[in-house]
Formats: C-alpha cells, structure tokens, sequence
C-alpha cells in the first residue's frame, strides 16, 4: 500500500478504512507493507492508525511493515517512541 499526501485528522479517518479493509479480508495477506515515502506530514492521529492496523494485523498473525520514512514522517515516530513498535514488527527490512 503507497500513501502519498498529508495524513491528519481529516484524512486518517480514511485510511483507517481502507486499512481495515484489508485486515478483514477473508483471505488476509501474510504480509501488509505500507510505503509512507509519498506522505510529507503525518499527524498523530495518522500514527495511531498506523498502531492499531499493526495490532489487529498481529493479532491475525500478519506481519504489518512501514518503509519509506523520511524527514519529519520519521522524527515523528521517533519522537512519539512508536518507531520501535515496527522495527520489532519482523518486516525483514528495517525502517528507515
């Protein structure tokens, strides 16, 4: 999955939707990886997403990733400490 654009509290509601979505699906997929190299500004609304795919995606034992963090996407998850919450997610990349 590619975002591209600014995730806050306007727009987090939909991909908390279309995240979902995915991790309803009957046939879930054994890996989701989201690419947040096309999003220059997340809010934490926009984190808190992220946190909860990540949960409900473990909880189905899907390995949920993030790679594409850049500037102040990444200073963000530092900053808030969820940063470690995906590295430790196994996506046999790390984010960077």
């Amino acid at each position: 999955m590619r975002l591209n654009g600014r995730i806050d509290v306007d727009s987090s509601p939909d991909l908390r939707d279309c995240l979902l979505a995915i991790l309803s699906e009957e046939r879930l997929p054994r890996a989701i990886t989201v690419d947040l190299a096309g999003v220059p500004y997340i809010e934490t609304s926009g984190i808190a997403t992220l946190v909860e795919a990540l949960r409900i995606a473990r909880h189905h034992q899907a390995i949920f990733c993030l790679q594409g963090l850049t500037g102040s996407v990444l200073r963000l998850f530092e900053v808030t400490g969820v940063l470690a919450l995906f590295e430790a997610s196994d996506c046999g990349e790390k984010v960077s």
